[in-house]
């Protein structure tokens, strides 16, 4: 059995000059029109209550070429111009459905470069990708084949901090669902260790911010030297974004690694829905934390097991995992981060880690078999009462539990 995804397949290519200029001032129009409509939305609304569509930015694009300050619009492909606008309208979308803040402008240092092409605007011939404008094909190294017979619907390109080209290709690819798998396993998200598995197995965290610490202490002290707007603090900071892109090209192999294995491996995944927004505020553990990138192992997890057949449970983030004892269920006041291990009073003796993966997984087996949600007994903040706590027997669903 197989399903059919859409599916990005990233490469890194070498433009010539000519090409990388073209891009250069590409990338440049896209940020402004962005800029420009969403500043044309913002005065229609604040100054005629007038809400402005993706059509009306549309017209404005239109206008705004036949002017001679804006006339350089017309010297790049209109179609990135029109995805930009596309992207405001879906910016926009988001913030009135309420799951987004209100849109911001785009910066010239800090927003990131990039260019969308449509199927109108790019070529696709013979395994060469010629974009509109161009004369010639992109210079893609092609790590990986795309899917025989792909037609690419989108083509992105972009161009990160570390002065790296890259080229983003979308189509339709067909994955093969993994054979079904009798084992389920729980995890439990870590610092010491990245995680901890039900079966006992911990997952060593690489730390690769850590071990870069020091490249990157130097890079950024030959950045404080530098004068500001010479060319060598230009320079200096590319070398500041090389350190940053090498931890976080080494960071992301690793997690791919980890979801691809857990995936692969077991049925179904149980973890908890860590809240690291909030986490990271804890000013003592917010670089370990960020250096963990759980959330992004949740992403991984979440379109992994999504392809591939399987099933990602996520636990309620209140569930006190580590306080309760997995073997009679008895829930401990109080659970201080310094205590690695500890001994309930049924006599178990559990690893703090170990145990809480433990109960992840049985939590996450009776959210799969039951539909029903996992808490812990807290007070109400309205009434200052008790509220019962929901009870999560242990669900096997014939699937063994590890």
């Amino acid at each position: 059995m197989a399903c059919t995804v859409k599916r990005a397949f990233k490469y890194r290519f070498y433009p010539s000059d000519e090409q990388a200029a073209e891009l250069g001032r590409t990338f440049g129009c896209v940020r402004l029109v962005y800029n420009r409509a969403l500043a044309e939305r913002t005065r229609a609304w604040y100054c005629e209550q007038r809400r402005m569509s993706y059509v009306d930015t549309s017209a404005a694009l239109t206008q705004w070429k036949k002017t001679e300050e804006l006339a350089f619009l017309c010297e790049v492909s209109s179609v990135p111009l029109q995805q930009a606008l596309r992207h405001l309208q879906a910016a926009f979308s988001a913030f009135f459905d309420k799951h987004a803040k209100y849109p911001r402008f785009k910066s010239r240092k800090k927003s990131r470069a990039c260019a969308e092409y449509t199927r109108s605007a790019f070529r696709y011939r013979d395994g060469e990708l010629t974009l509109a404008k161009m004369g010639g094909p992109l210079g893609i190294v092609w790590s990986r084949p795309l899917p025989e017979g792909a037609r690419p619907s989108t083509v992105t390109v972009s161009k990160d901090s570390a002065g790296r080209w890259f080229v983003s290709i979308l189509c339709e690819d067909t994955i093969a669902r993994l054979d079904p798998v009798g084992r389920a396993v729980g995890v439990d998200a870590g610092i010491g260790s990245l995680v901890t598995l039900s079966t006992g197995e911990k997952v060593t965290n690489p730390r690769h911010e850590r071990h870069d610490r020091e490249r990157l202490a130097r890079a950024y002290k030959e950045l404080a030297r530098k004068q500001e707007g010479s060319a060598n603090r230009e320079k200096a900071k590319w070398k500041v974004a090389r350190v940053h892109a090498r931890i976080a090209d080494r960071r992301r192999d690793f997690l791919h690694n980890l979801s691809t294995r857990l995936v692969h491996e077991n049925q179904v995944v149980v973890i908890e829905d860590l809240n690291v927004r909030t986490m990271v505020r804890n000013h003592s553990l917010a670089r370990a934390i960020s250096d963990a990138a759980w959330r992004q192992l949740r992403a991984m997890l979440e379109y992994k097991a999504a392809w591939y057949g399987r099933e990602l449970v996520v636990v309620d983030r209140w569930f006190p995992s580590s306080k309760t004892c997995s073997q009679c269920g008895t829930i401990r006041e109080k659970m201080p981060l310094n205590v690695r291990e500890w001994e309930c009073r049924c006599g178990a003796r559990h690893d703090r880690d170990v145990n809480a993966a433990k109960n992840v997984l049985a939590a996450g087996l009776a959210v799969s078999a039951c539909g029903a949600g996992v808490r812990p007994q807290r007070e109400s903040s309205r009434t200052g009462q008790s509220v019962p706590k929901q009870e999560t027997q242990p669900a096997t669903v014939g699937i063994s539990r590890l």
